[in-house]
């Protein structure tokens, strides 16, 4: 086995393990407020949150960015790109947008590689070279062939759903005692944190495995580096306008800077990313 296929089957298993224990956060809220019926409804309530997540997670994330559909008559050297690197990576042909943002940054998603899309911002186009373009688009073709963004949104429809619940403890937990208001708000404290920190682990090893991934499928790793120290200093001085906070896993650097996004950042740290990427051979030829 490959050290990229290794890579993604230890990334995979970890995904999996952490949505199982979002997944299980999610029962023991619903246990916590009506005992062993109530964690049963909110395991099919969770059933169906994953239902919507996978059905129209590609239409809320391109919705939320603002994203247009991008014609190949706009962009031809961009499409010829894709294309060569869609060969490479044995998928079919996604649908490319543009976003009206001057941050570069890009993101993909489609809840499999047959409804696929990728979106890349204005700014990407007008800093990156196209080496260094063509390492961004292999890192999202990668979160697709990886179906990485069906993952990222699962997680987020429960962790969401998690945070709701929560809150609703303050209404229907048990108040007969100080110890019952404890509980209460401890669970309104800590179920929120753990869901976030169940998905920070999920999007930072979904990131190092796209990055592996996509370096193998352009062929040459330093492409992907080089973009990522370029997109990295790019978002700090562009701030990206308008962005929807729950869509900020789906960006390859992330989009919003300083305050709380910066304690939850969803990203890997750029040096290690780039370390590892330096770390490995190019297999172009």
């Amino acid at each position: 086995m490959s050290t990229t296929k290794r890579s993604n089957f230890a990334a995979g298993l970890r995904t999996t393990i952490l949505l199982a224990t979002l997944t299980g956060l999610f029962v023991v809220i619903g246990f916590t407020i009506g005992g062993a019926q109530t964690a049963l409804l909110f395991l099919g309530l969770g059933a169906l949150f994953n239902f919507g997540a996978y059905w129209f997670s590609d239409k809320i994330a391109l919705k939320m960015s603002g994203a247009k559909p991008l014609s190949e008559q706009e962009a031809p050297r961009l499409y010829q790109m894709v294309r060569e690197l869609t060969t490479r990576a044995g998928l079919p042909m996604p649908s490319l947008y543009l976003i009206p943002q001057a941050q570069p940054n890009a993101f993909a998603t489609g809840r499999s590689p047959e409804r696929s899309a990728v979106a890349v911002t204005q700014g990407i186009l007008q800093l990156l070279s196209e080496d260094e373009l063509r390492g961004v688009i292999a890192h999202e073709l990668a979160h697709i062939r990886n179906r990485d963004v069906l993952i990222q949104s699962v997680a987020a429809t429960i962790g969401g759903a998690i945070t709701y619940l929560a809150y609703m403890l303050m209404w229907f937990g048990s108040d007969d005692s100080p110890l019952g208001l404890i509980g209460s708000l401890a669970m309104v404290i800590l179920a929120p944190l753990a869901a976030s920190i169940v998905q920070l682990a999920i999007s930072r090893q979904r990131e190092y495995s796209a990055d592996a991934t996509g370096a193998d499928i352009c062929g040459n790793p330093e492409s992907l580096a080089s973009a990522l120290l370029r997109l990295e200093e790019g978002a700090k001085a562009v701030p990206m306008t308008h962005v929807n906070q729950a869509s900020e896993p789906l960006y390859i650097v992330k989009p919003i800077r300083g305050g709380m996004a910066g304690l939850f950042s969803t990203h890997p740290p750029i040096e290690e990313r780039v370390k590892r990427l330096r770390q490995m051979r190019p297999t172009i030829g």
